[in-house]
């Protein structure tokens, strides 16, 4: 929320089970003016990763919410690979593809 309040574009692709749980963290986002999604394919949407300015990958296991930043054991890879960045970029395009906005 804070990097979309600063201008940053973010985008979020939710795999389709937030829907069952009424995940907080889509009614926040979406809520925020975040664009949200839902990947209605898979059943599970396991990829954790930011891509930022098109150059740099964030990926690894850390789910990016207060119970693995405080509790977890996780892990969390930075790349600084434009190439490889715009393989990631493109895998998320074909997600999003075949997502549908989340809907409160």
């Amino acid at each position: 929320m804070d990097a979309h309040r600063r201008g940053v574009q973010v985008q979020v692709i939710f795999d389709k089970s937030v829907k069952a749980e009424k995940s907080a963290a889509t009614r926040i986002l979406s809520g925020g003016g975040i664009p949200t999604f839902i990947d209605e394919i898979h059943g599970l949407a396991h990829n954790k990763v930011m891509v930022i300015d098109g150059r740099i990958v964030i990926t690894g296991s850390f789910n990016f919410t207060k119970a693995a930043e405080e509790f977890n054991a996780e892990n969390l890879l930075v790349i600084r690979d434009a190439d490889l960045a715009a393989k990631y970029a493109q895998n998320w395009q074909e997600h999003l593809e075949h997502s549908v906005p989340y809907e409160r």
